[in-house]
């Protein structure tokens, strides 16, 4: 019997992320979605930007990921933006809760839809000053003109 063949595994990045925070221990959590929501993340209909993960109650919650439907996908409006519980092991949650009583954030860093569930890499994070973010942009650029020289 032949393998199934799976679509193209679309990721969905938070491009900014990495460029407004140092970051520090990266985790991959579950994420509790309805069947709609699964749909249009396999199809690449959502959003990171903006997002941020809190803790309530012990337990960690994504507010304000944005999930689009589409065509034949019906996401009302209220329902795109809404909370979502995240499920991760109890110990992850404790080193997550005990991090950002030192001050740090987490945020998602990605969206993962290659395998048969859809999980979320989530980072601990220090926001970086605009100087950090001044050297952020003059390495990147110093690279790109190093890689220019090679090619040539």
């Amino acid at each position: 019997m032949a393998k199934k063949k799976t679509p193209h595994a679309k990721t969905i990045l938070n491009r900014r992320a990495r460029y407004d925070y140092a970051i520090g221990d990266t985790y991959i959590v579950g994420i509790e979605l309805t069947g709609a929501e699964t749909k249009s993340l396999r199809l690449g209909h959502g959003q990171l930007i903006g997002s941020y993960v809190t803790v309530k109650d012990n337990q960690l919650y994504l507010l304000n990921a944005t999930i689009n439907g589409t065509r034949g996908i019906t996401i009302s409006e209220s329902d795109q933006t809404r909370t979502r519980r995240l499920l991760a092991k109890r110990r992850e949650i404790d080193k997550m809760i005990q991090a950002k009583q030192q001050g740090k954030t987490i945020i998602p860093l990605e969206l993962l839809t290659q395998s048969h569930y859809i999980k979320l890499k989530i980072a601990t994070a220090q926001g970086k000053r605009e100087y950090d973010k001044r050297q952020t942009i003059k390495a990147r650029d110093e690279t790109r003109n190093m890689r220019k020289l090679i090619k040539h």
